[in-house]
C-alpha cells in the first residue's frame, strides 16, 4: 500500500485518540481522588492484641467486679535484691465512682501467712480513711503492737517497690495498659498469645511480651500475664529483666499471683475495720 493511502486511516486513529484522551485523564483523576479519599490503613502493632485483652479485662473489672478475696503471693526486686515470696490472705473492695466522687473507697486487708519474718502481720488500708494511713498489727513477738504508718513512708516502704495504694488487679491492669500503649510508640516488640494455657487447673489466656533488645524506654525484657478465662481477670503477672551476661538467663524482677480468686463475695466496711472481732488488732 502506498504511504499516501494510509493517511485516511491514520487520521481516524488520531481523531479517536484525541476524543478519548479527556476520558482517560478523567479516569486517572478519579482514581487519584479516590486514593486520597480513602482513610489510611493503620498498621497493627504486635502488642495491639495484648492491649485489647487487657483493656477488655479492665472494663470488665470496673463494670462488674465489686470485691474479691485471694491468696496473694508476691515478690519484687528492691535495690537489686530479690526477697523470698510473701504469702498473704487478701481482701479487696474496688473503688467505685459516682461521677467524679468516690462512692466506695479502695479498701485492702492483708493477713500475712509466711515467711516467718512477716507471719501474723495484719494490714488495713482504706482510701481517704484513717488520715490516709495504714493500720498495721505486727506478728510474732511484737503482736501486742498496732500502729499507723504513712503508706508511702520509709517504714511502710521498707523492702517494697510499690505502696499499698497500688495493690490489686485493677491497678495491675491499668499499669499493663499504660505500658502497652507506650510500647506502641516503638518497635522491637514480640508478642505471643496462648488462649488455652493451663496454670495449675485454671484455663488461662497467656500473654507474653518480649523486648529482645534493652532500651531505656522499655520497662522489662519479658513479661507474662495470665488471664483467667472464667473470671476474665489476670491472676498472675511476672516480669524479667535482660540477662546480666550474653546468653545468660533473664533476671526475674517481679511476680504477683492471685490464687484461689473469689469474686463478688459481698465484702463490706466491717471487713476493713480493725475492730472486726475475727481480726487480731489491739
Amino acid at each position: 500500500m502506498h504511504p499516501f493511502q494510509l493517511l485516511p486511516r491514520l487520521r481516524l486513529i488520531i481523531i479517536s485518540l484525541l476524543a478519548t484522551a479527556p476520558l482517560l485523564a478523567n479516569a486517572q483523576e478519579i482514581e487519584q481522588v479516590a486514593r486520597l479519599s480513602l482513610p489510611p490503613v493503620e498498621r497493627r502493632h504486635p502488642v495491639d492484641t495484648a492491649l485489647e485483652i487487657a483493656e477488655e479485662s479492665l472494663q470488665h473489672v470496673r463494670a462488674n467486679v465489686d470485691d474479691y478475696t485471694a491468696i496473694f503471693i508476691k515478690r519484687c526486686r528492691v535495690g537489686g535484691v530479690m526477697p523470698p515470696l510473701q504469702y498473704a490472705s487478701l481482701k479487696i473492695r474496688n473503688r467505685k465512682l459516682d461521677g467524679q466522687d468516690i462512692a466506695v473507697p479502695l479498701s485492702v486487708y492483708l493477713d500475712f501467712l509466711k515467711p516467718s519474718s512477716v507471719k501474723g502481720r495484719e494490714v488495713i488500708w482504706v482510701e481517704n480513711a484513717n488520715d490516709g494511713n495504714l493500720i498495721v498489727h505486727q506478728g510474732g513477738f511484737a503482736s501486742f503492737l498496732t500502729t499507723q504508718l504513712d503508706p508511702e513512708g520509709m517504714l511502710a516502704m521498707r523492702g517494697q517497690r510499690y505502696s499499698i495504694k497500688e495493690i490489686g488487679i485493677e491497678n495491675l491492669l491499668e499499669k499493663f495498659v499504660v505500658t502497652a500503649q507506650q510500647d506502641r510508640l516503638h518497635g522491637e516488640c514480640d508478642v505471643q498469645i496462648e488462649t488455652d494455657h493451663l496454670f495449675g487447673q485454671t484455663s488461662c489466656t497467656l500473654v507474653e511480651v518480649i523486648h529482645p533488645i534493652r532500651r531505656e524506654h522499655f520497662r522489662f525484657h519479658r513479661a507474662r500475664v495470665y488471664f483467667d478465662n472464667n473470671t476474665k481477670m489476670p491472676i498472675r503477672y511476672q516480669a524479667w529483666l535482660w540477662p546480666e551476661t550474653p546468653g545468660g538467663p533473664p533476671v526475674l524482677d517481679e511476680e504477683y499471683n492471685y490464687f484461689n480468686l473469689k469474686v463478688n463475695v459481698g465484702l463490706s466496711a466491717s471487713d476493713f475495720d480493725p475492730s472486726n472481732p475475727s481480726y487480731r488488732f489491739r
